[in-house]
């Protein structure tokens, strides 16, 4: 081999195991390189090369130790999930209620805590009224607004009660006078089928003033309270001969000084004899006008006053027809037929009887439940209505 094909080999050597040794970029060489001086300055790139792969071998190593990142939450199980759900949906309620509180309320400025299960129904679910309560006027009801509702009930009542009438039999203001005296803690019908007798005997006030007590009291006995009762229309008899020549007087002032004659009685009278307006204030009025709220007044003659300032006077008569044929009919003292009543959507007492209609149905009396009246002689309208007349003393 010639000198200059060897140097080439050992330059090619050399070349070799200085890039993949050192890693250094390749120099140029100008000429043939001396193999002394190309080992010399291998073993001087040794260090650097060694002293560079230390260095990386560190920092490897503080890659792999340093601290990893957090991982990211867990999602929660199915199990914690609708729990979640309930506690927001529990916290978006309890927000919601605290803005559902009313102006005027305080408010506390600090969270509410949680309701148990057991009490969230009660505050959620507040009892609701009564009908009896959601159904009656206001208290700061105006004396406008209750003259409008007295008045609309008594329309309709007369529309109810077209053929509305005094429910004893009489002839002429005399006998109208004592049947009203001899209804006091009885029926109508009662007198109605006592009268006949009493004034086929007695037709005339000077004859019952002549008449004989024990006799009267004998007639009179099916009415109750006959002795009282015989005293009565005995005493009124002589006062009507003496002081009025035997006729009725058609004065307020003067009736009611006739013994067993008071208001009640004297309005009767002077409204269905004598055509002068005037409110008969019996028990079924008293009870109906106390229902519907159209005074609180106990006292009979402040009743009076109160319900009749409520309407015109030229109404009064037929007023007390109408609430009178309604309490004996269908607002009965015990149990009212409410379920079956017209009255129903204008009464501050619906409720306080039977609200089933059916069962409604077979509380109404008279002519509205199908069975016969007080009178043994009732007017037509009432006969055309289909009322039906009561049966006379001892029929059946």
């Amino acid at each position: 081999m010639s000198v200059e094909k060897a140097a080439k080999k050992v330059t090619g050597g050399t070349e070799m195991a200085g890039t993949a040794g050192s890693g250094a970029p390749e120099e140029e060489s100008a000429g043939p390189v001396d193999p002394v001086k190309k080992a010399a300055r291998v073993k001087r790139a040794a260090p650097v090369q060694k002293a560079a792969s230390a260095a990386a071998q560190k920092a490897t190593a503080t890659k792999t130790a340093a601290p990893a990142k957090p991982a990211a939450p867990k999602p929660a199980s199915k199990a914690a999930a609708p729990k979640a759900a309930a506690t927001k949906a529990a916290a978006t309620k309890a927000v919601a209620s605290r803005f559902a509180v009313s102006e005027a309320a305080a408010v506390d400025t600090a969270a509410p805590k949680p309701a148990s299960k057991a009490a969230a129904p009660k505050t959620a679910a507040p009892k609701p009224a009564s009908k009896a309560a959601t159904s009656k006027p206001p208290r700061d009801e105006s004396r406008t607004a209750l003259v409008r509702r007295a008045r609309r009930i008594d329309r309709e009542l007369a529309e109810i009660y077209p053929y509305a009438h005094p429910e004893l039999d009489f002839e002429n203001s005399f006998q109208l006078l004592v049947a009203t005296v001899l209804s006091a803690q009885t029926t109508d019908l009662r007198v109605n089928q006592t009268t006949p007798a009493l004034f086929a005997k007695y037709p005339t006030p000077e004859d019952l003033a002549a008449a004989n007590p024990e006799e009267v009291e004998e007639i009179l006995r099916p009415t109750g309270f006959f002795r009282a009762k015989t005293r009565s229309v005995i005493g009124l008899s002589k006062a009507l001969s003496e002081d009025f020549g035997g006729e009725v007087p058609g004065r307020l002032e003067d009736l009611v000084k006739l013994p067993g004659v008071g208001r009640k009685t004297a309005f009767v009278v002077l409204g269905n004899a004598f055509g002068r307006p005037g409110i008969t204030v019996d028990t079924h009025f008293q009870r109906l006008v106390h229902r519907w709220q159209w005074t609180a007044e106990k006292d009979p003659d402040k009743i009076e006053t109160a319900v009749g300032a409520l309407f015109p006077k030229s109404d009064w008569t037929m007023l007390s027809h109408h609430v009178i044929f309604h309490g004996r009919r269908i607002c009965h003292a015990r149990k009212p037929a409410c379920g079956a009543c017209p009255l129903a959507p204008l009464c501050p007492a619906y409720g306080e009887g039977e609200t089933d209609p059916e069962k409604a149905r077979k509380l109404l009396k008279y002519e509205k439940g199908g069975f016969p009246g007080q009178r043994l002689s009732p007017p037509q309208a009432y006969l055309d209505a289909g009322g039906i007349p009561a049966p006379p003393l001892g029929a059946g």
